[in-house]
C-alpha cells in the first residue's frame, strides 16, 4: 500500500510539462544530427539500394499483364521481408541507434548531456525516439518509392489494384512494419550502445538469432523482432531449402497480438536501457 501511495504521489507531483519540453528539444537536436551528418549518407545508400533494381526490372520487362502482377507483389514481399527487414532496416539501425551514444563519446561530448539538468531516463528515451523516427522516415520513404516503382509501370491496372484492389492495404502494412521494425531494432542497439562498446559481436549474434529463429522452440521464438514482423506482411513467404526441413510452425499470431507483442518486447528493453544509464560514467580515455 505504501508503495502505492508513493507512486501516486510521483505521478501526481511530477514535472511533466518541463519533461516534455526537455524531450522535444533533444529529440529535435537528434533528428537534425541524424539527417545531416556524413555518417548518415550509406543508410541511404542501404535504404535506396533496391530502388536501382526494381528500375531496371521496369526497364527491361515488357510484359504487364495480370500474372506478371503477381510475380511481382511476390518480388516486392521478398525484397521487403528478406532484404528490408532481414538485412538493411537491421544493419541500418545498428549504425544509427549505436552511435546514438558512441558517437558521443567518441566526439567526447557525452558530458555535455549529463551536465545538464537533464534525467538521463529521459536523455535515453529522447535518443530513442529521435532514432526511431529517422529511421522510420528513411526506410519508409524507401519502401513507398519501392512500391510505387514497381507497380507504376503498369498504368490502369496497377491503379486499379492500388486504389480498388489490396494495394493500399499491402502498402499501409508495410509502412506499419517499417516503423515497428525501426522501433524493435532500434531498442535492442540502443541498449547494446549502453552496455558493450564495440557491437559488432552481438549485432551478428543478434543477426544469426533473427534469421534462424524459425528453428528455435516455439517459446523462443516469441523473443525475436522477426516473429512479430512476419506476422504482419501481407504477403507470407514460404521457408525454402534446409530452413524449410528444421522450421518449427509456431502458432501464428493476430495483429491485435504481434503489435502489442513487439512494443512490449521493445518497452522492455529500453526499461534495461534506462536502468543502465543510470550508472554509466564517462572515460573518454577508454575509447
Amino acid at each position: 500500500m505504501t508503495t502505492l501511495t508513493s507512486a501516486r504521489q510521483f505521478f501526481r507531483e511530477a514535472p511533466w510539462q518541463q519533461w516534455t519540453a526537455q524531450l522535444l528539444a533533444i529529440m529535435g537536436i537528434e533528428v537534425r544530427k541524424n539527417f545531416l551528418t556524413r555518417r548518415s549518407i550509406w543508410i541511404y545508400l542501404v535504404a535506396l539500394g533496391p530502388l536501382v533494381l526494381i528500375g531496371g526490372h521496369d526497364f527491361l520487362d515488357t510484359r504487364w499483364d495480370a500474372e506478371q502482377m503477381r510475380r511481382d507483389t511476390e518480388i516486392l514481399a521478398g525484397i521487403f521481408q528478406l532484404y528490408y527487414l532481414r538485412l538493411g532496416m537491421f544493419f541500418g539501425c545498428m549504425g544509427l541507434f549505436t552511435w546514438l551514444f558512441r558517437g558521443e563519446v567518441v566526439e567526447k561530448s557525452l558530458h555535455y548531456y549529463f551536465l545538464a539538468p537533464v534525467r538521463r531516463e529521459l536523455l535515453v528515451l529522447a535518443k530513442f525516439l529521435a532514432g526511431t523516427v529517422s529511421a522510420t522516415i528513411i526506410f519508409g520513404v524507401a519502401v513507398f518509392l519501392s512500391f510505387v516503382l514497381l507497380y507504376l509501370p503498369y498504368g490502369e491496372s496497377g491503379r486499379a489494384f492500388v486504389f480498388s484492389g489490396p494495394g493500399l492495404g499491402h502498402l499501409a502494412a508495410y509502412l506499419g512494419v517499417t516503423g515497428l521494425a525501426c522501433l524493435g531494432y532500434g531498442a535492442i542497439f540502443i541498449a547494446f550502445s549502453l552496455v558493450i562498446r564495440n557491437p559488432i559481436i552481438p549485432g551478428a549474434f543478434v543477426l544469426l538469432w533473427e534469421t534462424f529463429h524459425p528453428v528455435f522452440p516455439s517459446l523462443l521464438q516469441k523473443l525475436s523482432v522477426m516473429f512479430y514482423l512476419k506476422q504482419l506482411c501481407p504477403v507470407a513467404i514460404a521457408p525454402e531449402g534446409m530452413m524449410a526441413l528444421f522450421t518449427v510452425v509456431a502458432a501464428p499470431v493476430s495483429a491485435w497480438i504481434a503489435v502489442p507483442g513487439l512494443i512490449l518486447l521493445s518497452a522492455a528493453i529500453m526499461v534495461f536501457a534506462c536502468t543502465r544509464i543510470r550508472h554509466t560514467e564517462i572515460n573518454y580515455l577508454a575509447d
